[in-house]
């Protein structure tokens, strides 16, 4: 009787939870779209065209968006390469090269690393990177789109290799006895049989990433350079979450200028979606082949 109660009342308490953050999330982008609706009118397409640059308080104001939007995926994508590159490979070596108790020290400490002011990251990226690009790379400022990129795909890295490492665990309970007993070496179980059999965690790592880099803002404005142009590995750029918090702290409310910002968060939000849809029909494709 009582179990039942106590059953029925966390399956409520669960629905509720669901529905407040849908309600939350609906609000929120009801706001955004809301607040956006002045720059869509008044401004439009030019926000988006390559000719239209960020000068958003000049005498003939302009609100150009897509260096902001390529330095965005720019970043994020180089990010999620590094990420995915040295995070699965982590993930195999303690996986199955380390002694448990000794990989387990290892993920304490990698899961750890998340929980990492992002400004520390920032500031370490501003006083090593920055100054070894100077040095070794004889640039003028040291900041520039490949150390945004190398600084966020290390913060990427403990969620990639936590995604990954329980796969791969998995994995290895299913198929790597099997393969052993038929005289396969431990590395051609690994390449050959459990790395195309994690796909499906390997992309929903790659997605939980690439949706993280997209939201980053305090360590990418401070190695980045926050330049309103088009980005170029070595040169700087600036990424929307970025020029958000720039502008925020001199905007005047009301005005097309924080329209605009409105506008820069809703693409940032339609990027998220379609890089989460498009995770998820791969997921279910790489699902289905293996069927």
């Amino acid at each position: 009787m009582y179990r039942k109660i106590a059953n029925t009342f966390c399956k409520v308490l669960i629905y509720m939870i669901a529905f407040v953050v849908a309600a939350l999330m609906g609000i929120m982008l009801i706001h955004i779209l809301k607040e956006s609706i002045p720059a869509l009118r008044e401004v439009g397409i030019k926000m988006f065209l390559p000719s239209s640059e960020w000068r958003p308080v000049s005498a003939a104001p302009q609100y150009g968006l897509l260096p902001a939007v390529t330095g965005t995926l720019y970043v994020s994508g180089l990010a999620v390469l590094f990420a995915m590159i040295l995070g699965v490979a982590c993930a195999c070596f303690l996986t199955f090269f380390m002694p448990k108790k000794l990989a387990s020290v290892c993920l304490a400490f990698i899961d750890l690393v998340a929980g990492i002011p992002s400004v520390i990251f920032g500031f370490i990226g501003l006083t090593v990177l920055v100054k070894a690009f100077v040095k070794y790379l004889k640039m003028a400022a040291g900041q520039c789109v490949l150390v945004a990129g190398i600084v966020l795909g290390i913060m990427l890295l403990p969620y990639v290799v936590s995604t990954c490492q329980e796969s791969l665990v998995n994995a290895k309970r299913t198929y790597e006895k099997s393969g052993l007993a038929l005289g396969l070496s431990r590395e051609y179980v690994l390449i050959k049989v459990i790395l195309p059999a994690i796909r499906p965690g390997i992309v929903a790592s790659a997605m939980m990433a690439f949706g993280r880099a997209l939201g980053e803002t305090m360590a990418v404005m401070m190695v980045i350079g926050n330049s309103a142009i088009f980005p170029k590995l070595l040169g700087r750029g600036q990424t929307l979450p970025a020029l958000t918090a720039l502008e925020m702290g001199s905007i005047e409310y009301g005005s097309i200028h924080l329209s605009v910002l409105y506008v820069a968060n809703l693409v940032l939000l339609v990027i998220l979606v379609v890089v989460t849809l498009a995770g998820q029909l791969l997921k279910r494709r790489f699902a289905e082949h293996e069927k």
